[in-house]
Order: C-alpha cells, then sequence, then structure tokens
C-alpha cells in the first residue's frame, strides 16, 4: 500500500511538471494584468507604464496596467498574492512593498513567501538635501550643526510609512543625531515647505529634487547611494563618511509565487530585453533612476536583504502606523 501511495504520488508530480513545462511553453495566449498598487502618476505607475509595452511587444500579447490604490499599497499588493500563479497577474513594486508588513496591520503577505521574482527594474538614489538658510556647506558642517542642536532641528519627510521616513530614521541611528521629523501627506508638501525655508532638511527621491539642486535653491550634502551619482558627481555619499550605509528607493516585478519556472523565465528575458533599449534608458535616467535588470534569484536575495534591513530599523526606532 506505502508503494502504491509513492508511485501515485510521483506519477501526479511528474504530471503537474509536465503541465506547467506545456503551460510555460505556450505562455502567454491572453492578456496580461500588471497591477500597480499605487496612484496614477507615481514612480510604480510610470514604470509600469514604460515597461508593461514594452513587454507587450516582446510577448505578443496586451500587457493591462491596473491601478489599485489604497493603504499605502497594501490592498493592491495583497490582491496580487492571491492571484492564480498562472503568469497573468504580475504586479510592479516599490520600495514600501518589503516595509509595509512591519508598518500595516492590515497586510496579508510575505515579500520572500507570497511572491514570484521576475527582475529588479530600476534604482533610485536619495538625496541629503538642504535650505542654503540652515549655513551649512558641507556634510561634515551638518553633522556636526545636527548634534549640536539635537531635536531642535526639524527634518522634513513625505510621510510616516514612506521611505524618506525610513532612511531618516537608518541615517539617525548610522550617525547618531536626533533631529524632529516632521511628517507630510506627501513629496510634493514636504518640497514645498522646503523650498520655502520652514523645513530646512530632507532626504529625498533625486529624480525628484535635481532640478533644485542644479537650480541652487537646494543644497545636496551627500547621495545615499553605494556610489557617486553620474547626475551629480561632484556629490559625495553617506558611505563615504560612515563606510557601509545605503538607501536607495528601488522598483520590481513580481508574480504570485508558485508561478512555473518556465513562465518566470519568459517574463525575465522579456524585461531585460525591455531595460536594454535606449528609450527606456534614458527616460529612467531623465527621472533621476537608472536601470537595474537582473536575474530572478538576485532580485530574490535584494527583496530578502531589503526586509531584514528595514525590518531592524522599524523595530529599532519602534515605528508603528496602525
Amino acid at each position: 500500500m506505502r508503494r502504491l501511495k509513492q508511485a501515485a504520488w510521483f506519477l501526479a508530480t511528474a504530471a503537474a511538471i509536465a503541465a506547467a513545462s506545456v503551460a510555460a511553453q505556450d505562455y502567454p495566449t491572453k492578456p496580461i494584468r500588471l497591477i500597480v498598487p499605487n496612484t496614477p502618476g507615481g514612480a510604480t505607475d510610470v514604470a509600469a507604464r514604460l515597461v508593461g509595452p514594452k513587454l507587450s511587444d516582446f510577448l505578443g500579447q496586451p500587457v493591462v496596467v491596473e491601478n489599485r490604490v489604497a493603504a499605502g499599497g497594501v490592498v493592491g499588493t495583497n490582491q496580487a498574492a492571491q492571484s492564480a500563479p498562472d503568469g497573468y497577474t504580475l504586479i510592479m513594486v516599490f520600495d514600501s512593498f518589503a516595509t509595509n508588513p512591519y508598518l500595516y496591520k492590515g497586510v496579508q503577505y510575505d515579500p520572500v513567501r507570497d511572491f514570484a521574482p521576475i527582475s529588479l527594474v530600476a534604482k533610485s538614489p536619495q538625496l541629503l538635501v538642504v535650505h542654503p538658510g540652515l549655513g551649512v556647506k558641507s556634510f561634515k558642517e551638518f553633522l556636526q550643526l545636527a548634534k549640536s542642536k539635537g531635536s531642535a532641528l526639524d527634518f522634513a519627510t513625505a510621510g510616516a510609512g514612506t521611505s524618506s521616513r525610513l532612511s531618516l530614521e537608518l541615517f539617525k541611528l548610522t550617525m547618531g543625531i536626533d533631529p524632529t521629523a516632521v511628517h507630510y501627506k506627501g513629496g510634493g508638501a514636504a518640497l514645498n515647505d522646503l523650498l520655502g525655508g520652514q523645513v530646512k532638511v530632507m532626504i529625498i527621491s533625486m529624480g525628484v529634487i535635481v532640478q533644485h539642486v542644479r537650480s541652487g535653491k537646494l543644497l545636496a550634502l551627500a547621495t545615499t547611494s553605494a556610489r557617486r551619482v553620474p547626475l551629480l558627481p561632484e556629490v559625495p555619499t553617506v558611505g563615504e563618511f560612515t563606510p557601509g550605509f545605503e538607501a536607495q528607493s528601488w522598483l520590481g516585478l513580481l508574480a504570485p509565487a508558485a508561478v512555473p519556472r518556465g513562465i518566470v523565465e519568459r517574463l525575465n528575458a522579456a524585461v531585460l530585453k525591455a531595460l536594454a533599449l535606449r528609450d527606456v534608458r534614458e527616460k529612467f535616467e531623465s527621472l533621476g533612476s537608472e536601470v537595474a535588470p537582473s536575474t530572478p534569484e538576485a532580485f530574490g536575495e535584494w527583496i530578502r536583504a531589503e526586509t531584514t534591513k528595514w525590518g531592524r530599523v522599524i523595530r529599532e526606532r519602534k515605528i508603528t502606523l496602525d
């Protein structure tokens, strides 16, 4: 009886593998839904609408972008995680994908367990910027001022659960400073007050801020990327002062877990072709980002590392939103 059960199990497994292989060879045979769990016009939406049509060209089926906006991206991501693992539902995620499970009670997904990584799409460094009225002109001068002023120094963020806030918290932990975080309802409101001098400091995505740095309205003291960025080669990295510091915004493409390996490989190949196109690269660069094509395995490692790093920051800083 035991041998019969084992034989039946092996036959069922072999049949499932064979069916998945056939499905992967035929894929895709109908339109693909690409969920964007954020608002139209944001970084995730822009990336999806830039890459989606290229994927359609390479895959031979329409790729339809659907914005599912609610709860900081939680609702749309939950829906993607619960979709059929057949390759016909994909999701473009922002860096909050790795941090939301630590911040919101309504999260029903595990970033590692419930998704199949396809590829990183782009990375965007953030800049530590100050209003000229603060009176500092270098990173070292700023650090000295921040240590002397303590909580009297206000530091803007785009919101309590955003990457600009979490990057600030990592910065505070690393540098041993404790400015007061002022949480705005969006990056636009924070930027307006920063330009007006109502707040003097912020860590913000480079694509949003670079034009104001070039015009002299704001001063960039450091970038949070691992290396200096080509758009602002004179600006040092935080890591040049504290080795190992890195905090980047990023975008990536995922499918629900258990998608057949053949479909993952087909999608990965299409993404890599799309990101190799000159017009795609130049559009991302104009937004202050760089394309970051990867293998599914490398993207999976990236997600695990991001989840671990920011989970530690959230716990140590006792950050809660719900």
